[in-house]
């Protein structure tokens, strides 16, 4: 397993640095300067130039090959070296995402800020997604062709179906406004309600943490972690708070994986279900939650294990909906803001981190079938 590790983790390089350089051309596709998206539409020439010159987009994406300009938007130069795409992978390479065009500050210090809301949303949704979404495939799936499976097997048409945010807005409108002061309500919006300050866990330990170093951007990433942060310092008021804002986005965010996963989980216990040595089991008297949990879903796990790791990497592409519609300060509504106003930086830094996630989660999967299936061999 360790070798198959190793391999897997060598060719996920080459996979990210495609996707760099497939970022680092889309980002500069999008129609629109960058000047008059972040300045204004009212700002002049002669500010457009010093802007572009300060932030180094004065000079060509790539070098010319042979006189032909497929990319460069600006004139030749004979030193690639100098050109935005050489720079721009040179940094990458080294781990620094530079700093925001639009908030001048560094790139890694935004990401400790708004990633950690974007893991709790994604953890709180494919929770969510696993704990009512596999009960439902297996009840289907027992009680195949009854009022109760075509009922689950109907709403789960009905959540692959609706948008993230289509039922984003229903929801917020259903807990914030019809059922606005009853016990039920529920915050639209933010992660906590106003005058709710959470206090950070290296306060609290007394930490004196240099801004300037790496260890600063991993305090603030954990103080940055509201439910983490509350249980550190023990701040459960902030906790409550923050669990509350998760509701109506981890169920926005979670419908599609979860009806997804109950029909997988439906489709792998019909088929273990009719094997040979399930009705052995059944003839040999076992009793039937014994046969239905032990020798049919643990053998049906690895189709559900596949879609539950694919789900959860793709969950953090739908968090750009769910983040901008309940204003959510995480890497999707992050990366959002940064594509309409073409901060180049935050989109790379932002999406990579994206790609990587994706790809831990799939050499997660991958590792996981030797685990669940002794007879799988990964090395």
């Amino acid at each position: 397993m360790i070798q198959y590790t190793v391999r897997r983790i060598i060719l996920a390089v080459p996979v990210l640095l495609a996707i760099l350089t497939v970022v680092f051309f889309l980002a500069r596709a999008v129609p629109g300067d960058p000047c008059k998206s972040i300045l204004g539409e009212k700002a002049s020439a002669e500010t457009c130039v010093r802007f572009a010159e300060k932030h180094g987009l004065n000079k060509p994406v790539v070098n010319c090959i042979q006189s032909v300009k497929p990319f460069a938007f600006g004139e030749c130069l004979v030193n690639p070296q100098e050109t935005q795409f050489f720079i721009y992978m040179g940094t990458m390479l080294q781990g620094d995402f530079g700093d925001s065009i639009r908030f001048k500050r560094p790139v890694m210090l935004m990401l400790a800020e708004r990633l950690p809301m974007t893991i709790e949303l994604g953890m709180a949704a494919m929770l969510l997604a696993l704990l009512v979404g596999i009960p439902a495939g297996i009840i289907s799936a027992v009680r195949r062709n009854s009022a109760i499976d075509v009922i689950t097997m109907f709403g789960a048409n009905i959540g692959v179906s609706m948008p993230v945010f289509f039922l984003g807005l229903l929801l917020a409108y259903f807990f914030a406004v019809t059922l606005r002061g009853t016990p039920l309500a529920l915050p639209p919006s933010g992660r906590l309600s106003p005058g709710i300050v959470p206090l950070p866990f290296y306060t609290f330990y007394e930490l004196a943490v240099d801004p300037g170093t790496g260890k600063f951007f991993l305090y603030q990433f954990i103080a940055k972690s509201y439910i983490v942060n509350s249980i550190l310092t023990a701040d459960w008021v902030v906790l409550r708070d923050a669990l509350r804002h998760l509701i109506l986005p981890s169920i926005a965010l979670a419908t599609i994986p979860l009806a997804i996963i109950a029909r997988m989980t439906r489709s792998s216990m019909l088929e273990i279900l009719g094997q040979d040595y399930i009705r052995t089991a059944r003839a040999k008297g076992l009793p039937p939650r014994k046969v239905i949990m032990k020798h049919s879903f643990r053998n049906a796990l690895l189709p559900i294990v596949t879609i539950a790791g694919l789900q959860m990497a793709a969950i953090l592409g739908g968090a750009v909906l769910t983040e901008t519609i309940f204003s959510l300060p995480g890497v999707g509504l992050s990366v959002f803001e940064a594509i309409t106003s073409r901060d180049f930086p935050v989109i790379q830094g932002f999406v990579l981190i994206i790609a990587f996630v994706y790809v831990a989660f799939n050499l997660i999967v991958d590792l996981s079938y030797a685990i669940l299936d002794p007879r799988v061999r990964l090395d």
